[in-house]
């Protein structure tokens, strides 16, 4: 049974129960109350009659007066003498006899009660009175006034009527009523259920529009919001399977080269009739190779700790300057085998960043500044700021053109792929200073234009 028809059979059978309940009380509350009615007003009409009846003379109208009193009330009464026989009674009933003698017990009890005596027994079809007459006229001693219960229930048959009615017509409009209610309640529920299974099976662009102020509508604001995540989520793990493909597939490809290259180098060595100079060349091939390779998974364990390690860097105190220098005597031969002068502008600095690292990114720097500087110079310096400093790598080498700074720092992006691999490039340098640079909490700036060189630069902050 869907929820829909468990709602309005819910309601329906609240309401029914309830209005079943409502009217069964209202008819005996009216039952009751006009059986206090009837009895309140057989004892004042009794009172009325017996006053009535003690004035009426025993003559030829006596019958006639006593039929008009009876007429008029309404009632049966009966007239009893002193012993407690019967000597008059209207309106004669064959089918219904009086009593004809009065027991002596309810004779003392007539005599007793100062007032009107009502006997209304629950196995009784009447309501009965008793009451002293105390007359001169005629010989009347004991008045009998009597009604059926049902005469008093009169009025009843047409409230029941009404009452009942009333019930049926309610209950009509309650199923109605039931019906659109489960409706309206269940109309929004549907909706969630549907667009919850809908995001269940990976159909995140669904959404609810639900205008309510109320707490489906708060469930559809949150269905809304985690929709809205997984859309996002499915975006962000679509991207990273499409990134992590690439990057298998350009791992794969950096690795086969070199290893190619290798494999050349090591059957051209053994060849029995190669001369001396070509067996150096070929061994330093296979060196030149073996260390693109082994760069290459460096890079790869620094962007590795840098996605997963919260401790990749070790912030401390150092001397920048020395850093440099030290720098300088490590790359000034690479730089001066190509006719380039490394220039190192730099005074006594203290920063706080990891030097490790922070000579890892300027070893990076400096170097793809020498491989892709064919004359000129590679000027690095530094700037001082008054909590930080900025250091500058400068070079006058081919440049870099427009469309490529956006992605220069991506992995294994590179601007001419071809002359890259020729210098040895892994694709990764620049990548590894820029996941370095990031969590230093700072970011790598650059300026080029195609044969007018490029400027690198970053900052720090002084110690």
């Amino acid at each position: 049974m869907s929820i829909r028809s468990k709602l309005a059979w819910t309601f329906i059978l609240l309401l029914i129960f309830g209005i079943t309940a409502i009217s069964s009380y209202s008819i005996l509350f009216i039952r009751n109350y006009l059986l206090e009615q009837g009895e309140e007003q057989l004892i004042h009409d009794s009172e009325w009659l017996a006053i009535t009846i003690q004035n009426l003379r025993v003559d030829g109208n006596f019958e006639t007066n006593l039929n008009e009193a009876a007429r008029t009330s309404g009632y049966r009464m009966a007239i009893y003498d002193d012993e407690g026989a019967l000597f008059a009674e209207v309106p004669y009933n064959r089918q219904i006899q009086a009593v004809e003698m009065l027991s002596d017990s309810l004779i003392q009890e007539i005599e007793q009660q100062n007032e009107v005596l009502l006997k209304n027994s629950s196995d009784s079809e009447q309501l009965i009175t008793f009451t002293n007459i105390e007359s001169t006229e005629n010989p009347a001693r004991y008045l009998r006034v009597s009604i059926f219960k049902d005469q008093v229930y009169a009025p009843i048959r047409t409230i029941r009527w009404i009452i009942y009615t009333g019930m049926f017509i309610s209950i009509g409009l309650v199923i109605i009523v039931s019906i659109l209610f489960s409706r309206y309640i269940s109309r929004p529920i549907l909706e969630l259920e549907a667009t919850a299974r809908d995001i269940a099976h990976g159909n995140t662009n669904r959404t609810i529009n639900l205008d309510r102020k109320d707490e489906f509508g708060q469930l559809a604001d949150s269905l809304n919001q985690m929709a809205d995540r997984l859309r996002a989520d499915n975006l962000e793990m679509k991207r990273m399977y499409q990134k992590q493909s690439q990057f298998f597939a350009d791992i794969t490809h950096e690795i086969r080269n070199p290893l190619h290259t290798i494999s050349g180098a090591l059957e051209m060595l053994e060849m029995h009739d190669l001369d001396e100079d070509q067996k150096i060349k070929y061994i330093k091939t296979a060196s030149r190779q073996t260390h693109r390779i082994n760069r290459l998974f460096k890079d790869l364990v620094t962007l590795q700790r840098y996605d997963s390690d919260d401790h990749f860097i070790e912030k401390k105190p150092f001397d920048l300057q020395l850093l440099i220098h030290t720098l300088q005597e490590l790359l000034e031969p690479d730089a001066e085998d190509k006719g380039l002068s490394l220039i190192c502008e730099t005074e006594p600095i203290r920063v706080l960043g990891d030097p490790n690292k922070i000579e890892q990114v300027l070893e990076n720097l400096i170097s793809n500044a020498i491989k892709f500087t064919n004359n000129g110079h590679i000027r690095l310096n530094t700037k001082e700021k008054t909590d930080s400093v900025i250091i500058e790598i400068e070079d006058t080498g081919i440049g870099i053109s427009k469309e490529h700074l956006e992605r220069l720092f991506d992995r294994f992006y590179r601007t001419d792929k071809a002359r890259s691999r020729d210098k040895g490039g892994t694709g990764l340098g620049l990548a590894v200073v820029k996941s370095i640079l990031n969590a230093h909490g700072t970011e790598i700036h650059v300026e080029s234009e195609p044969g007018k060189g490029s400027k690198f630069w970053f900052k720090l902050d002084k110690v």
